[in-house]
């Protein structure tokens, strides 16, 4: 298991904004769940009409291989097939007139569906 911080420890592959953090620390706390254990996973998963599509749940811990960020208290986990399609990325959380939710900013993306929900790197 490898970690990023924002201190600089490794160079942070994955970056949080604060509103991020701050709504994903308040779901945690809202599911019972120890936010100095527990964490946001990001992962990539197969899916969509441009091939690939992103995944977030809480987990208790991390994996074993997992890489950790941790940005404004939230603790992030990302597998290693993962990161490689997600390195570089901001998580940030987006509300408004069309709906609330996490949004990915990804470099990597070469090109994306109508709809926003999958890409292609």
């Amino acid at each position: 298991m490898s970690t990023g911080t924002a201190d600089g420890e490794m160079s942070p592959r994955i970056e949080v904004t604060e509103t991020a953090a701050d709504e994903a620390l308040s779901l945690l706390e809202g599911e019972g769940l120890d936010t100095d254990e527990a964490g946001l996973r990001l992962f990539v998963q197969q899916g969509g009409c441009a091939g690939l599509s992103y995944g977030m749940r809480f987990d208790d811990e991390p994996e074993p291989d997992d890489t950790i960020y941790e940005h404004h208290d939230l603790r992030v986990f990302v597998d290693p097939s993962s990161l490689n399609y997600v390195e570089g990325s901001v998580l940030d959380f987006e509300g408004g007139l069309q709906g609330a939710g996490f949004h990915v900013e990804n470099p990597n993306v070469v090109s994306e569906c109508g709809c926003g929900e999958s890409f292609r790197t």
